[in-house]
């Protein structure tokens, strides 16, 4: 019976800042867990170090379930992106150690591989449709059967999905807030277009994915839904802001394209509504964000009984922990849909070496021992933290909107 003696936060920067887990047991072995909240990291990292860590001390570290949900209830504060990102950490480093102690892989604890690999797509983006199809014909060239179309818009000087380098791409890039400016009706008529071109361009063999992130009302992403529904896309993502679950019952009335949203959830609860009456396709909860293992699998466990499948939010700001951790559970579970992937620099994956591959459009998380994921806390140590925030939008006439 393996028991916590330690764990501790190491917070890092090689390029953009991570906040890490790490357990320690009495018979050796240890943990990994990602607990990065981007542009709130310090806010987790003090949650795990001042609040958590001291209750875990001296605990049975197989006991998962057990202290989940004493973190969860035990809190009375529940849920919240602070408290269950800092869940989730503790809740991946367990499953790390119980693979470990297991000598199996993850997935295998999970109940085995439901399919060869994960289905993951790559992130096309360029300042005109002309360079993000370029962008994607590489990316189709590569051997990504799903891609992600983002272009700039014309008459903004910038727009989210829109970066400076051709694979990495990183929000959240200034001291303080950068502040953009946005209109909805500009980038309406920028959206079909890019899919028109697309298509023209990639054939129908591959499949088309976009992000609004947010930025529209109901009856604009329903309109933008109707509008792609020619060129067949795989979704559209985060088409309207969800805290309204009802919101996505407009969109339903009016288009057949498929939806996917939840990368900010953080709770089966900010899910419910929407999975029980088929708003959505694809729900895009995360590990690190959703309260770990444990809780995705109950996420996915509902979605799969009204037929809605997995599509994990993984950009950048996921560490190679979560990234793994990811893998696993989308190799394991019935309604995986798809992946999301955006490359870590050469810097973050020295950080954190791993064993996961992608081949063919697809990646497996390897066969190691849990995660399939090691920290090198010398070299993270050169990499101080550094506070960065993701922008703000404001529309053309100064008033605050959705980023």
């Amino acid at each position: 019976m393996p028991r916590i003696v330690s764990a501790r936060v190491i917070v890092t920067c090689p390029g953009r800042n991570f906040v890490t887990l790490k357990i320690d047991c009495d018979d050796g072995s240890t943990g990994l867990g990602d607990a990065t909240l981007n542009g709130r990291e310090l806010a987790v990292a003090s949650y795990l170090t001042d609040h958590v860590i001291p209750c875990l001390i001296g605990r049975d570290a197989q006991r998962i379930e057990d202290i989940w949900q004493y973190l969860y209830k035990g809190a009375y504060w529940r849920r919240g992106p602070v408290t269950m990102s800092a869940i989730a950490a503790v809740d991946t480093a367990l499953w790390d150690i119980k693979g470990k102690i297991a000598g199996l892989p993850l997935y295998q604890l999970l109940g085995g591989a439901m399919r060869e690999g994960c289905m993951v797509y790559g992130h096309a983006n360029g300042a005109t449709i002309e360079d993000t199809i370029e962008a994607a014909l590489e990316y189709q060239r590569q051997g990504y059967k799903a891609i992600r179309l983002q272009s700039g818009v014309p008459g903004l000087a910038s727009t989210y999905g829109v970066s400076k380098d051709r694979y990495f791409y990183e929000p959240a890039d200034a001291d303080l807030p950068t502040e953009n400016v946005w209109s909805s009706e500009k980038y309406l008529r920028s959206v079909p277009p890019l899919f028109a071109a697309a298509r023209e361009a990639l054939g129908w063999d591959v499949h088309l994915l976009h992000d609004v992130h947010h930025r529209l009302t109901p009856i604009e992403a329903a309109r933008l839904g109707k509008d792609l529904e020619p060129y067949r896309p795989f979704w559209i993502e985060d088409s309207t802001p969800a805290e309204n679950q009802a919101n996505f019952r407009l969109i339903r009335q009016h288009s057949t394209t498929p939806l996917a949203v939840g990368e900010v959830f953080n709770s089966i609860w900010d899910c419910k509504g929407l999975i029980e009456e088929q708003l959505i396709d694809y729900i895009r909860a995360t590990v690190v964000h959703a309260g770990g293992i444990t809780h995705l699998r109950r996420i996915a466990a509902f979605a799969d009984l009204h037929n809605v499948r997995t599509g994990c939010h993984g950009a950048t700001d996921l560490s190679p922990v979560c990234m793994a951790a990811a893998l696993h559970f989308g190799l394991s579970v019935p309604n995986f849909g798809v992946q999301e992937y955006m490359r870590h620099t050469d810097e973050t994956d020295a950080v954190f070496p791993h064993g996961y591959s992608f081949v063919d459009g697809m990646m497996h998380p390897g066969d190691a021992p849990g995660l399939g994921v090691e920290l090198d806390e010398s070299l993270a140590a050169t990499f101080p933290y550094k506070r960065a925030y993701l922008p703000v939008n404001r529309r053309e006439d100064g008033t605050m909107h959705d980023w």
